[in-house]
């Protein structure tokens, strides 16, 4: 192993997780890069299960590995108290219910320093609760590529990009007080991102699949089969982070306003897909504002060439009539 000694600082966030806390943190602490290079910090944002007392059991196992109890706030939250406690080089994030292979931090590492990169990505792959591979969410590049900040900006706003933490190592010094992720939404590795990719000199993307992602049905993000009126709220803190992102496009980047304009589009259209039909009514405000967006956007919608044709015909047809379109095809589909 070259001579490096970068110390980089993991961040793991941890509520109501017990059964899967050990595999995500073992897999942290037991990289092939040296333990006293690497420091591990669990935050406890407030569980209400024995996951703050497992914390406690690993950290005592390995000895770079320390725990925070917090009150519960969110994972921002945790994150961000992670961050202030945090005293490496680089810092990187794993999700608690997701693992990582042995030699992903090593890895990125050296790319980080063979390319004095402020950022670095690996690749990553999604597992289902049953063990199987699910589609690759983001492709993997067929090799290592150094990208700039404002193509990677543009990747995620086609939705080709990453914009995970969690698949990263970034300089430390970048996160100052205005850099840290939004508390009470989710979508956050979205938000920060776009803002932080404009202090980030290079970004190094590997192919190696290293990050593994546990498609865990019911967390935050994902919607619950058996419950057919749950929404989860990042549906619509997706489409806030659009007009965030537009915004932040027009003033820092106005060619990539078009493009931007197309990711906010394909933002609301997700929404629609998605909201239980029993939501869409007229006291829904955010609902509302998302379809008067889309009436009064039909001619950018049908001028904006980054839209492919089945992504203007759904979206034409919702904004004429969306509640009815959404319950015909639920009768279609016999849901």
């Amino acid at each position: 192993m070259p001579d490096w000694n970068k110390k980089i600082s993991v961040i793991i966030p941890a509520y109501n997780i017990e059964d899967l806390l050990e595999k995500c943190v073992s897999s942290v602490a037991k990289q092939d890069y040296p333990a006293e290079l690497m420091e591990i910090i669990v935050v406890d944002d407030g569980s209400t299960d024995g996951t703050g007392k497992k914390a406690d059991e690993l950290a005592a196992r390995y000895g770079n590995v320390s725990v925070i109890h917090k009150k519960n706030g969110g994972s921002s939250s945790a994150r961000n108290v992670g961050i202030d406690a945090a005293t490496g080089d680089y810092l990187g994030f794993v999700d608690s219910d997701d693992f990582v292979s042995h030699d992903m931090y090593r890895l990125l590492v050296d790319a980080a320093v063979r390319h004095d990169a402020d950022m670095v990505q690996i690749s990553r792959d999604e597992i289902s609760e049953d063990g199987k591979r699910l589609p690759d969410v983001v492709t993997p590049p067929d090799a290592e590529v150094v990208v700039d900040p404002l193509e990677h900006f543009r990747t995620l706003l086609m939705h080709t990009g990453d914009a995970s933490f969690c698949t990263k190592l970034t300089k430390r010094s970048l996160f100052t007080e205005e850099m840290r992720f939004p508390e009470g939404e989710l979508n956050e590795d979205f938000y920060l991102m776009i803002f932080m990719l404009q202090k980030v000199n290079r970004l190094v993307i590997l192919p190696d699949q290293c990050y593994h992602v546990f498609y865990r049905t019911g967390s935050n993000s994902r919607k619950k089969a058996e419950d057919k009126d749950y929404f989860p709220s990042v549906f619509t803190d997706i489409v806030r982070n659009a007009d965030v992102a537009l915004k932040l496009v027009n003033g820092c980047c106005p060619d990539l306003t078009p493009v931007a304009e197309r990711f906010g589009f394909v933002q609301r259209l997700d929404y629609l897909l998605h909201i239980p039909t029993s939501r869409m009514t007229r006291n829904n405000a955010f609902y509302m504002d998302v379809v008067s967006n889309i009436r009064k956007n039909r001619g950018k919608i049908l001028g904006n060439r980054y839209l492919t044709s089945k992504q203007k015909l759904y979206l034409l047809i919702l904004s004429i009539a969306p509640g009815f379109v959404r319950k015909t095809h639920a009768r279609i589909k016999g849901l």
